[in-house]
């Protein structure tokens, strides 16, 4: 195969990398397509087996038929029959009408049958039927019927084994194994690991609308050490996980990137903060995690326009109305009692300072809820180098439901309550969007 095809192979179905051995896998994969050959893919969970059933069926005469993929081992083993080969009226508790089959229902299409070890021995016999004659019959009925479907399988064990084991008929896997295709594990695969994280990081970049992650000489070197068992799943939440934390600084080194890679332990990244299986999530609850990242970050650039304030009044007794007026949303939601001392319609530098003077006195004229304390007054309780200048606490809310709540108003009046804009706006859909409005009792005026 020439490098152009390969590259406009890799390009079509969104696959990254140039290892030998993801080129192999591909170029087998395109080889194959034409024919009607049953294709076994073996790999490690994680390494973008799915990927190479598409290739196979797209680069086929059945491109235009139905292309179907089955995960055998999320069916319960009492109704994987039915769901490959159909049932009729009756034919078991609750089968309340005759229901088509994959294999029915993908005729003239293919079906890719995933984990194809986790199928109990007796959907396996049915299969191999197919394989042979292209005949299968529903569960409840003695009809014979035909059925043209090519079958795609993939595993992530040796079938071999399972075999030994009496856990695989070995005319099955034969019949399966017509044309192998290995895909090869990320660890094996080189610099594919940084190219792969550079992709990943960069769409999560453009998707929020932040700086890029990138990552220094040494954490590149670490990057390309790891073992990586959860393959492309893992490195994709690791990427994901960097991206979403490490809103201050974007260039990552050696340590910092280690620390990631510790704290999880050798499992699959994401399992705690930020888990990210796009495959098995809903639509509504990846649409709601979109939200909560869109809160968290205004929260965080909030958090560090606060710092900034803080600073400036330590290193200058009193606060810059340009900063003020630039950051005057920071007050917007705040209640009246709660708003901060200098707000940008009360602030008036000439006539109410507040000024740390160099002899540690301080000068307040005309708000009674800021005290400024004399740097030299040790009653005053200056312990561990920390300065209380507010006269009462004020703690304010972070409420994820709060934000939420006030994102979501934003920008119905924003779209002046078009829940279609407002949803494309808060990157979420209508039907989350008309979720949270009655979750939060939403009054759209």
């Amino acid at each position: 195969m020439q490098q152009s095809e390969l590259q406009s192979i890799k390009a079509r179905f969104g696959i990254i990398g140039n290892s030998p051995a993801l080129n192999h896998a591909i170029e087998v994969a395109a080889q194959v397509a034409p024919t009607d050959m049953t294709v076994l893919i073996t790999g490690e969970s994680g390494s973008g087996k799915e990927s190479f059933s598409k290739i196979i069926h797209n680069l086929s005469a059945r491109k235009h038929g139905q292309f179907i993929a089955v995960n055998c081992g999320a069916i319960p083993e009492g109704t994987i029959d039915s769901e490959l080969f159909g049932h009729e009226k009756g034919a078991f508790t609750g089968a309340i009408d005759a229901r088509k089959g994959y294999f029915e229902v993908t005729d003239g299409g293919t079906i890719f049958l995933d984990e194809i070890a986790e199928m109990p021995l007796g959907t396996q016999a049915r299969l191999l039927r197919v394989l042979e004659n292209g005949e299968f019959i529903r569960v409840g009925s003695s009809k014979v019927q035909k059925t043209n479907v090519r079958v795609v399988a993939a595993t992530n064990i040796n079938l071999m084994t399972a075999v030994e084991r009496g856990k695989f008929r070995e005319d099955l896997y034969y019949r399966l194994n017509t044309v192998p295709i290995f895909v090869p594990p990320l660890r094996d695969r080189g610099m594919d690991i940084e190219l792969l994280f550079r992709k990943f990081t960069s769409d999560f970049a453009e998707r929020y609308r932040i700086k890029t992650i990138q990552l220094t000489p040494d954490a590149q070197q670490l990057l390309l050490s790891q073992r990586f068992p959860g393959n492309i799943r893992q490195l994709k939440n690791l990427a994901e996980q960097i991206s979403i934390l490490e809103i201050d600084d974007r260039i990552i080194d050696g340590v910092k990137l280690g620390s990631y890679l510790q704290m999880n332990n050798g499992q699959s990244i994401g399992n705690g903060l930020i888990r990210r299986d796009f495959e098995e999530k809903q639509a509504d609850s990846f649409s709601e995690r979109e939200l909560l990242y869109k809160i968290l970050f205004d929260m965080r650039k909030d958090v560090t326009e606060l710092k900034k304030m803080f600073l400036d009044v330590l290193q200058h007794g009193e606060i810059n109305p340009d900063l003020l007026k630039q950051n005057e949303g920071l007050f917007q939601n705040l209640e009246p009692e709660r708003s901060f001392p200098y707000s940008p319609n009360t602030y008036q530098p000439e006539t109410n300072p507040a000024r740390i003077l160099p002899n540690g006195n301080s000068t307040y004229q005309t708000n009674p809820e800021l005290t400024i304390i004399n740097l030299n007054d040790e009653n005053q309780g200056n312990k561990n180098g920390f300065i209380d200048v507010t006269h009462e606490a004020e703690e304010v809310s972070f409420s994820l439901e709060k934000q939420e709540k006030d994102m979501i108003i934003k920008a119905l009046q924003k779209n002046k309550n078009k829940r279609k804009y407002a949803a494309q706006d808060l990157g979420i859909s209508e039907r989350t969007l008309y979720r949270k409005i009655k979750q939060y009792d939403i009054e759209e005026e």
